[in-house]
């Protein structure tokens, strides 16, 4: 098996642990470590996707970590309550 396909398959596992694990409860899914396993897995598949481009997957994966780096910045810009 390549490096690739093994950092891609590595990305696919974190991201459905971290989505079976908010699924049972175990994390919450607005919380720091669901927004890093997600960041880690989305950035994991993306470099996969540089040895066999695909466009679509390489999209899904952009807004995948985009959307976990809001996550995780959001409560920098929230006021204390």
């Amino acid at each position: 098996m390549s490096l690739p396909n093994i950092l891609g398959l590595i990305g696919s596992a974190i991201v459905i642990v971290a989505y079976f694990a908010v699924a049972h409860g175990r994390i919450l899914a607005n919380s720091a470590p669901y927004y890093l396993t997600n960041l880690a897995g989305a950035g994991l598949i993306f470099i996969s996707l540089l040895w066999a481009w695909n466009l679509p997957a390489a999209v899904v994966e952009i807004f995948w970590a985009a959307i976990s780096i809001y996550g995780l910045a959001l409560p920098l810009f929230q006021r204390p309550r």
